[in-house]
Order: structure tokens, then C-alpha cells, then sequence
């Protein structure tokens, strides 16, 4: 039996994964959470073998969540879900360690066969994420296009463009402010931008956001 813990914070898709997730054999719904901050107490409390994660979540966004996660548990599987651009955010999430990336989109039986393959150590993703990308002894080989932004270089773009500071973004990451500041200098060279202000609209231009 495959224990699932879903974590969206919208109430629509929660209530029709667990519906789909009741109505399936050999998986069984652990739980259902609204944000990132509530999984570390349940994870600890209760077995899970795989989390469903959105991307964008309330208080910590879900590819900080991931990190946190992955860090203090190797064994569960994490499937990234959101309507964020997958050509980004699938690269993104495997990097920072997720099992797989599904645009919300899919049908809800992708969502269950993508459960049921990392929960056996398998990499899931869209055809057309899987025919672009490449994994060999499970480490990702992507084309130069996807290389242009390190996990962390999008985790602190994302918080910068929801207008976090750099003293929130140190804190949130747990990375201290120098450290900010040499990520967003990263950015703004990667993304030929010279203010903040350019930096979250190429961003949003180019989908990152």
C-alpha cells in the first residue's frame, strides 16, 4: 500500500485527489495539507511514502519545502505538481530532488501512474519533459537551455518576485544576506537586466515566475 500525503493549498484539488486517490487500489490516502510549513510535524508523526507538492505554496514555497524535506527524508518520494511552465520547474524540482513533475493539466490517472512509478524509484514526467530530458544513474543531463538557472538562483527569483526582501529570502532559505546578493548579481547577468524591476518582468516574460 502506498501512503500519499497531498500538500495544495487550493481546496478543488485537494478534495479531487483524495477522491482519486480513495478510489484506487493499493494507495491510500496519509493525509491532506494546505501548506509546506505543515508537513515537517506530520512526516514525523505519520508514515508517507510519497508527497504530492505543489510549487507554489503559502509561507514556504514548495521547492524550499522539497530541500527541507528530501534533507531529513531520503525515502519519500516527492511528485511536484502546479500549473508553472514544466520546461523550467520539471528541471528545477528533479535537481533539488523531487522524483517527478506533472503540469496540472494532466489527467487525474497520470497523477496515480506518476505515484505509483517514483514510489518504486522511477523518474516521472510528461512525454514530451521526458523526451528533452535525459537521466543516467539518476542524475539529470539537460540541454544548455535549461542550464541558464541554478535551483537556488530560481527559488530566490521566485521570492523576489513576490517582493520578499533580501533579509526575507536569507531567512526563508536559511542562506545568509551575502549570499542573496550574490545570486540576485547571478541573475541580473543571466538575465541581462541592470534592476529589480527588469529582473521580475524578463522573469514573468520568460515564465520563470
Amino acid at each position: 500500500m502506498i501512503k500519499v500525503l497531498v500538500v495544495d493549498p487550493h481546496p478543488v484539488f485537494r478534495l479531487g485527489m483524495e477522491t482519486l486517490i480513495k478510489r484506487t487500489a493499493d494507495v491510500h490516502l496519509a493525509g491532506s495539507l494546505k501548506s509546506g510549513v505543515e508537513i515537517f510535524e506530520f512526516v514525523r508523526r505519520q508514515h508517507v511514502d510519497v508527497i504530492v507538492l505543489e510549487v507554489d505554496l503559502p509561507e514556504l514555497n514548495g521547492i524550499t519545502t522539497l530541500r527541507a524535506i528530501k534533507k531529513e527524508h531520503k525515502d519519500i518520494a516527492m511528485l511536484m505538481v502546479s500549473n508553472q511552465p514544466e520546461e523550467i520547474y520539471a528541471v528545477t524540482t528533479v535537481k533539488a530532488g523531487a522524483s517527478g513533475y506533472l503540469h496540472k493539466t494532466v489527467e487525474g490517472e497520470q497523477i496515480i501512474e506518476a505515484i505509483k512509478k517514483i514510489h518504486v524509484g522511477g523518474i516521472a514526467l510528461s512525454p514530451e519533459m521526458s523526451k528533452q530530458l535525459t537521466f543516467n544513474d539518476s542524475k539529470m543531463s539537460t540541454s544548455r537551455i535549461f542550464k541558464r538557472l541554478s535551483t537556488r538562483e530560481v527559488e530566490v527569483l521566485k521570492l523576489l518576485s513576490i517582493g520578499k526582501k533580501n533579509k526575507e529570502i536569507s531567512a526563508e532559505l536559511d542562506i545568509n544576506e551575502k549570499t542573496v546578493s550574490t545570486y540576485k548579481a547571478r541573475l541580473y547577468k543571466k538575465l541581462n537586466v541592470t534592476n529589480l524591476v527588469d529582473l521580475v518582468h524578463q522573469a514573468k516574460h520568460q515564465g520563470i515566475t
